[in-house]
């Protein structure tokens, strides 16, 4: 296998696991590619190795830019916006645990907050059960963010430490 097959099988394999993380394949594939890029890559570059269009790579940059995957690069001389991906796997981890937490735990817990917070009849048959449920439900949303948080703001040899401590 040459260096260029190796790399499109990981863009596809980025591509392809991206659903898991929130994340579509297009952006998945985009951000893999900068990834392995040794060199910072235009939107025309990013175009013609996705084979995409110029109105997807420029919504997925700005997509990555604004979850801190991606950075513009400058060339000295160039017109054109240049791209590098944050090549830190822990500072990478965080910013998806970002950007998942803000747009699906936290849009949760405001709902769940908004769904306790309804008046009713407690003696109503399921009042009770209803609000049980919703009780354990923000219980465990509570706990996801508090650890969430703390795999955000973690040092790298704290994580590993725990994660090894977790499995052994």
């Amino acid at each position: 296998m040459t260096l260029e097959q190796a790399k499109a099988q990981f863009i596809h394999l980025w591509g392809a696991t991206s659903a898991s993380w929130g994340i579509n394949r297009t952006m998945a594939q985009m951000h893999a590619l900068l990834l392995v890029s040794a060199e910072a890559l235009s939107t025309e570059d990013l175009m013609t190795q996705l084979q995409i269009s110029r109105g997807n790579a420029s919504m997925t940059v700005r997509e990555l830019l604004d979850w801190g995957l991606v950075y513009k690069a400058l060339k000295p001389g160039e017109r054109r916006e240049y791209f590098v991906a944050e090549k830190d796997m822990l500072q990478v981890t965080r910013c998806i645990i970002r950007e998942r937490k803000r747009r699906e735990l936290d849009a949760m817990k405001r709902s769940l907050d908004q769904l306790a917070a309804l008046p009713g009849d407690p003696t109503e048959p399921g009042y009770r059960e209803f609000h049980r449920v919703l009780g354990d439900i923000q219980q465990l949303a509570d706990s996801a963010d508090t650890v969430l948080t703390g795999v955000m703001k973690a040092e790298k040899t704290w994580l590993i430490d725990k994660l090894l401590r977790m499995f052994t």
